[in-house]
C-alpha cells in the first residue's frame, strides 16, 4: 500500500497539475473513461442496446391504445344508435311494423348462451394462458434487472460518474484478460487510506484487511459455463465500451444487470456491429472476399464468423 505522506511542495505540484488538466477530457475518453465528451455517445448507445426491451414496452402501449380506441368506438356507436331511435320515435309517419322494430329489445341472455361466443372467449383465454406460459418458460435462467445488496455500499455513480475514475483502474484486467477482475482491498485503500477513512462503509474494508479476508462481493453478471466470453477480446481488440453491455454504469448507485446477456442478444450484436479493419492487414483478404460477394452489407463480426457455434461453445 503506497504512502501518502506528501510534503507541501509535492501537494502544491499535484494541485498545479490537476488545475492544468481541467477540461482535458479527451485523453480520458481515449482510454475508455466516462467523460462529459463521450457521455452523449454512451447514452445513445445505451438507447440502441435497450431497443429490444423498449420494443416490448411499445407493443404493450400499442395494445392499450387499440383497446381504448375500440371501447371509444363501441360507445360512440351505441350513442349514435340511441340518438337515431329518439329521432325515429318522434316521427308520425311510421307504421306498425316500423314501430315494432324500433321498440324491440335484444335478449342479451341469448348472446351469453351462444356457443360461438363461448368458443371465442375460451379460445382467447387459452391463447392468453399459452402466451403467458411460453413467456415464463423463455425467462427461465434470465436475470436481467438483478440488483443484489452488496456487503459494502459502493457507488459507481460517485466513483465512475462524478469522480470520473476509469473502469480499468479498479478492474485492472479488463483490457488484458478473459475476466474483469474484482478489485482487491489494496486498490480501494490507494485512496481511502487518506480519504473518508472514518466512513462506516470504508471501515468494512479495514476490517476485511485486518481479518485477511476478501470482501464477499455478490456477483451480478453471470454467463453459463457452456458459453465462452473474453473481456479483452471485446474491450482491447474490439474497442467495445463497458457501457455497451453493462449499461450506464456511471449513473448507478447500486449496480444491476442492464442487458439480457442471452445468446440471441449476443448474436444480434455480432450481426450489427461492424469491424474496424483499417490498418490491420489480417482482414485485407477477408474484406475483399466479403465486398466481392456482398458489397451492400457492411463487414460485421458475423461476416468474420462471429455467429458460428464454435466461437462461443467449444
Amino acid at each position: 500500500m503506497p504512502s501518502f505522506a506528501l510534503s507541501d511542495q509535492e501537494i502544491t505540484s499535484i494541485m498545479a497539475w490537476v488545475t492544468s488538466q481541467e477540461g482535458a477530457g479527451t485523453a480520458a475518453a481515449a482510454t475508455g473513461g466516462v467523460t462529459a465528451g463521450n457521455k452523449d455517445a454512451v447514452d445513445g448507445k445505451d438507447a440502441a442496446d435497450g431497443g429490444g426491451a423498449g420494443a416490448g414496452k411499445y407493443a404493450d402501449v400499442l395494445l392499450i391504445v387499440l383497446v381504448v380506441v375500440l371501447i371509444v368506438l363501441v360507445v360512440t356507436l351505441v350513442i349514435i344508435a340511441n340518438l337515431m331511435k329518439d329521432v325515429l320515435r318522434g316521427r308520425k309517419d311510421l307504421d306498425g311494423r316500423d314501430v315494432e322494430i324500433l321498440e324491440q329489445r335484444y335478449d342479451w341472455a341469448n348472446l351469453y348462451k351462444s356457443t360461438a361466443l363461448r368458443g371465442i372467449v375460451g379460445t382467447v383465454v387459452a391463447l392468453a394462458l399459452l402466451y403467458a406460459g411460453v413467456q415464463s418458460v423463455m425467462a427461465v435462467g434470465l436475470t436481467q434487472g438483478y440488483q443484489p445488496t452488496q456487503p459494502i455500499a459502493f457507488s459507481h455513480k460517485l466513483h465512475a460518474g462524478e469522480n470520473n475514475i476509469n473502469c480499468a483502474y479498479c478492474h485492472t484486467s479488463v483490457y488484458k484478460a478473459k475476466s474483469a477482475n474484482i478489485p482487491s482491498a489494496n486498490i480501494c485503500m490507494n485512496c481511502h487510506s487518506q480519504i473518508k477513512t472514518e466512513s462506516p462503509e470504508i471501515k468494512k474494508i479495514y476490517r476485511a484487511i485486518e481479518r485477511k479476508q476478501p470482501v464477499q462481493w455478490v456477483r451480478i453478471h453471470n454467463l453459463p459455463d457452456l458459453a465462452y466470453f473474453n473481456h479483452s477480446q471485446h474491450t482491447q481488440v474490439g474497442g467495445i465500451q463497458c457501457q455497451t453491455c453493462h449499461g450506464p454504469i456511471q449513473n448507478m448507485e447500486v449496480v444491476y444487470q442492464y442487458s439480457a446477456l442471452t445468446m440471441g442478444w449476443c448474436i444480434n450484436c455480432h450481426r450489427e456491429t461492424p469491424l474496424n479493419t483499417k490498418g490491420n492487414a489480417y482482414y485485407d483478404n477477408l474484406v475483399k472476399l466479403h465486398d466481392k460477394s456482398n458489397n451492400a452489407v457492411p463487414f460485421t463480426v458475423s461476416s468474420n464468423g462471429g455467429t458460428e457455434c464454435s466461437k462461443c461453445h467449444y
